[in-house]
């Protein structure tokens, strides 16, 4: 038998062991993909939610109305609660076994419940991070070469057996894929997320721009140059809304820590004990304090 037999031979195998537990989420262009964890319910990725219920299509075309039973969006996993009827739950890989760059892997997605689609590729870097949909850095994750379309995060890369190694997440420049380790971090979260325990991390309620940027934009208005993070916007009815920080201000130290990335924020929030915080903060030229209070958030 010939390589590409072998190979054609292990997706078609893949496609239908595995196919039958990868779901679609909305309809036609839809919003992504999920897999059956367990019965009655589904994995995904928190970025393809926009609401509390979603159309969920099984492989036998079957669909029913699903509910979010947890949400970690900074770690942007969800869970959705279904009766997932006769839709078998996946195999996770085997504890301490992680893929290595190499690693035959397979991509599948439903995107939309527009059908299955199944592709090959290679593991090419482990332990690669990015930023989630609220900022925070999420590392671990798995970098492969198995092609997939838009709507196809929330599916699972898998290896030769049909065991997930990782649930499919971003796509980068050159059709590479970021998948989040199926680790045993991961699977402690998803069935913490299925029991409804969604973690709860304080936020300020503030969007940031790049360092470089925010450089960039007080040098543009003739202020002087500081090392800190620029609010771009402030959300209505959050912590720094209420503290009165406003669109343009920089945030130079937090606790009395100085602030050169967003990382060095989401540390210091993370180490809050007493629901306060203290920011200090540059508007224009004047340098003040602000006291932030997360009791009411």
């Amino acid at each position: 038998m010939s390589v590409l037999q072998e190979l054609q031979e292990a997706v078609g195998r893949v496609a239908r062991d595995v196919g039958p537990s990868v779901v679609g989420l909305g309809r036609g262009w839809g919003f992504g993909s999920g897999i059956v964890t367990g019965e009655g319910s589904i994995l995904t990725n928190a970025h393809n939610l926009r609401r509390d219920e979603v159309t969920v299509t099984f492989a036998d075309g079957r669909e029913a109305t699903g509910r979010v039973a947890g949400v970690d969006a900074d770690g942007d996993l969800a869970v959705i609660s279904v009766e997932t009827g006769p839709a078998p739950p996946v195999k996770w890989s085997e504890n301490g076994t992680e893929p290595v760059v190499g690693t035959p892997v397979f991509a599948l997605a439903n995107p939309g419940g527009r059908g299955l689609r199944t592709t090959f590729g290679l593991v090419s870097a482990t332990g690669r991070s990015f930023r989630g949909p609220r900022g925070r850095r999420i590392t671990g994750s798995i970098e492969h070469t198995a092609p997939l379309v838009r709507g196809s995060s929330g599916g699972p890369v898998v290896d030769e057996s049909g065991r997930v190694l990782g649930i499919n997440t971003i796509r980068l420049e050159g059709s590479l894929i970021l998948a989040l380790a199926a680790d045993a971090s991961l699977r402690e979260r998803a069935e913490a997320l299925a029991r409804g325990e969604s973690p709860s991390r304080r936020a300020l309620g503030i969007a940031i721009a790049p360092p470089r940027a925010g450089r960039r934009m007080r040098r543009a208005v003739g202020l002087p140059e500081l090392d800190g993070l620029l609010v771009r916007d402030v959300m209505e009815a959050t912590p720094a809304a209420r503290a009165g920080l406003e669109r343009g201000d920089l945030v130079v130290a937090a606790a009395g820590q100085p602030l050169a990335r967003v990382d060095d924020l989401f540390r210091v929030l993370d180490a809050v004990a007493d629901g306060k915080l203290e920011l200090t903060v540059v508007r224009g030229i004047d340098e003040r304090k602000v006291k932030v209070s997360f009791e009411e958030a």
